[in-house]
């Protein structure tokens, strides 16, 4: 009963409102026809089960949009382009069914990039995690926009370790012990390695860890030498040499990936490897 009458309302409303919109739709140029969406709760109540088709047309309908307005965003022109509204339908479109894959592949594809709309984006993210609880891109996505474009390396070691555990990948698994090192945390970076070698299995991987954590040991090393060299000159050294003359380092750690370990100018300690093998040059 309750259903049929939120639908016989949607009905009515959308017969009194429809003439006006359609007047206003048809006034537009083809691909400029987005328009206002409204809010993905007031479309769940109205539609209930329609919802997940509802949602599907939505994000098919921002695409086709977008795609008209290409020229002008290959120029950086966005003055004509309804960015609020392509927003809304897409977030409406999310809210919808939140099971469409191409949806947020869309949302942060478009408004992180071309927008720099990323805390709403990872807002989506977050929201459609809930749902594809097997999706393994939707925490690497948001471990990728806080370490890229909002520099908090914490959450996106956060998230970087869930992928990991998700994919049980090397790479999301040095990435989430890197990220726990930018954020300042060493040693937990050092106690997740730890962990993870533990727990493997796999002979290559492990090694793969060992030589990650290897590196986290030699910058801990450092970053405790520079603290104990803070406390009592109250400045940070100049270079790891100092720490060594002063008699806080006893030697300087080998970095397993060939790099050589240094402060840089904020007395963040870092490798000339950057935690990573270097390619070799392919022989002509």
């Amino acid at each position: 009963m309750k259903a049929g009458i939120v639908l016989l309302i949607s009905i009515l409303c959308y017969v009194f409102f429809s003439p006006s919109l359609i007047k206003d739709m048809n006034q537009r140029p083809l691909f400029d026809k987005l328009g206002y969406t409204p809010q993905g709760k007031f479309y769940k109540a109205a539609l209930g089960e329609f919802r997940w088709f509802t949602g599907n047309i939505l994000s098919f309908k921002s695409i086709i949009y977008y795609g008209g307005k290409m020229n002008e965003i290959m120029k950086g022109d966005y003055r004509d382009i309804e960015l609020f509204n392509l927003y809304r339908t897409i977030e409406t479109s999310i809210l919808l069914n939140p099971y469409n894959e191409d949806a947020y592949y869309f949302a942060q594809a478009t408004f992180t990039w071309h927008v720099g709309r990323i805390k709403e984006i990872n807002h989506l993210l977050k929201y459609v995690m809930k749902y594809r609880t097997w999706d393994f891109k939707l925490p690497y996505f948001l471990g990728f926009n806080y370490a890229y474009f909002l520099k908090d390396y914490d959450k996106a070691a956060k998230y970087y370790k869930i992928a990991g555990e998700m994919t049980h990948s090397t790479l999301f698994n040095k990435l989430a012990a890197r990220y726990f090192y930018e954020g300042g945390s060493t040693g937990l970076a050092i106690s997740y390695m730890k962990f993870l070698i533990a727990a493997e299995r796999d002979k290559k991987r492990k090694q793969e860890y060992k030589i990650r954590l290897q590196a986290l040991e030699g910058i801990d090393k450092i970053e405790k030498a520079i603290l104990k060299y803070k406390n009592k000159y109250q400045k940070i050294p100049e270079n790891i040499e100092v720490l060594i003359k002063e008699g806080f380092l006893k030697e300087l750690p080998k970095d397993p990936y060939g790099g050589i370990y240094y402060i840089d100018k904020k007395g963040k300690v870092r490798t000339t490897s950057k935690m990573a093998f270097k390619k070799k040059e392919s022989k002509k």
